[in-house]
């Protein structure tokens, strides 16, 4: 183990110091921010050709565009606050990241630098774009779609509290793969793959956000090997995080530190909660560092005088292997049980989606597979329509939060108390978006 491994599990964030927020004050916000002022020029002229356009830029730079209905999170530390608002041109719903800079620490300033000039480079349809950024007053704006399924880990909280069903997690997962690659292929490292930064749209479209702890592996021109720096502001995806990201030794990481990184989130899509999220910090640390493989939580994996018990999560919290189960009544691609107690998971999921689990959470990251030699994977060969389609159908009961509006107009006072009501369950604090 590193001897600055312990250090840096146990880091908080920065608070604000007072020298920052006066020297911020003495400073023009734009100058922060240099290219949103030539992406705000781009952008009026962009309105005209590409009106339809989702990237950067399709969106007014202009506060007086957006109508705020409602306040639908917080974040860091408070100075930010995530507001549902709609475009006056369009009347589309979007989500709205308003950031209080006067208060920002100088190491905020760069972290929020760092994720806005990604998120102008990156265009795919796997990856939340970026509608519009600008300064308003005091104020970043951050203008994205509003994804009316929320993340994945809302899902998983609300609905499906013991896992979803292998072939929604097929479709989650090929997103996420997709956006992956495309990461990859552009020299970054994600740092932040987890259930949160999964989001769903109303038509079904999965898209990766978290972008604030992105990495770039290119240096001087040439393209570095392996990674040596630790993400900032990181504490809370400790258990997501690789074992090598956690070592911080001098050998490093790269980009299929990302893939364990799916394999935990497939965990969770899967159990319906994260491996190793209980553990202290440095638990967690050696486990994952003597090669402790969390799995998918079904009939081949807990014995069956568990399965046989009352439903009970006490031997299956940490989301580890204790060994193959043998005998009991299996339910094929991860359906929970309906019968023999109702256990939720006594089930079974395929060969190819445990063999998918497996590969993603290898302890050397030599032999884990990058993102687009896993697209093809034979896990992925039950998907047979597009996610728009199956999507909204997998994830029966639950609707897009925007279907209060055919019954109720959105803007009376039991329109927008339907809206809070159904946004009340969201975890945005967690969106990073």
């Amino acid at each position: 183990m590193s001897i600055y491994t312990i250090s840096f599990l146990v880091a908080k964030k920065p608070k604000t110091k007072q020298s920052d927020v006066m020297e911020r004050g003495r400073t023009d916000l734009r100058s922060l921010f240099p290219f949103l002022l030539q992406a705000n020029e781009d952008s009026q002229e962009s309105l005209t050709s590409f009106p339809r356009r989702d990237t950067m830029g399709s969106f007014l730079p202009d506060s007086s565009s957006y109508e705020l209905l409602a306040v639908i999170g917080r974040g860091l530390d408070n100075l930010m606050t995530v507001n549902l608002a709609r475009y006056r041109p369009t009347g589309e719903h979007v989500a709205i990241r308003r950031i209080d800079l006067e208060s920002c620490t100088n190491d905020m300033v760069t972290y929020l630098q760092g994720e806005l000039h990604v998120s102008k480079l990156f265009h795919h349809p796997s990856i939340l774009p970026y509608k519009s950024v600008f300064i308003a007053e005091n104020e970043l704006w951050v203008i994205t779609p509003f994804m009316a399924y929320g993340s994945a880990r809302d899902l998983i909280c609300t609905h499906f509290t013991d896992g979803m069903s292998e072939l929604t997690i097929a479709y989650i997962l090929l997103g996420m793969l997709k956006a992956l690659e495309y990461i990859h292929h552009m020299g970054y490292v994600h740092r932040s793959v987890k259930a949160s930064h999964v989001l769903i749209s109303a038509d079904g479209q999965v898209c990766m956000s978290g972008l604030r702890s992105i990495f770039s592996l290119i240096r001087h021109g040439q393209r570095a090997k392996v990674v040596h720096d630790f993400p900032q502001y990181s504490v809370n995806v400790l258990p997501w995080l690789s074992p090598e990201v956690l070592q911080q030794n001098l050998q490093g990481y790269d980009s299929r530190s990302d893939i364990y990184s799916l394999g935990i989130t497939a965990c969770e899509l899967a159990n319906g909660h994260v491996p190793f999220k209980d553990m202290p910090a440095t638990q967690m640390l050696l486990e994952k560092l003597n090669g402790t493989v969390p799995c998918l939580l079904d009939t081949t994996t807990i014995p069956p005088e568990e399965l046989s018990m009352k439903p009970s999560r006490s031997g299956a919290d940490s989301g580890i292997c204790e060994g193959p189960g043998a005998g009991g009544v299996r339910h094929s691609n991860g359906e929970p049980s309906s019968s023999s107690g109702g256990h939720p998971y006594n089930r079974t999921f395929s060969p190819q989606f445990h063999a998918f689990v497996e590969l993603c959470l290898q302890r050397d990251p030599e032999k884990r597979p990058s993102a687009t030699s896993l697209v093809g994977h034979p896990f992925f060969k039950q998907i047979k329509r597009r996610p728009s389609e199956a999507l909204p159908e997998l994830l029966r009961p639950v609707s897009p939060i925007t279907s209060f509006e055919s019954s109720q107009p959105q803007d009376s006072p039991s329109g927008l108390a339907s809206l809070e009501s159904g946004l009340s369950h969201l975890e945005v604090d967690d969106w990073d978006f």
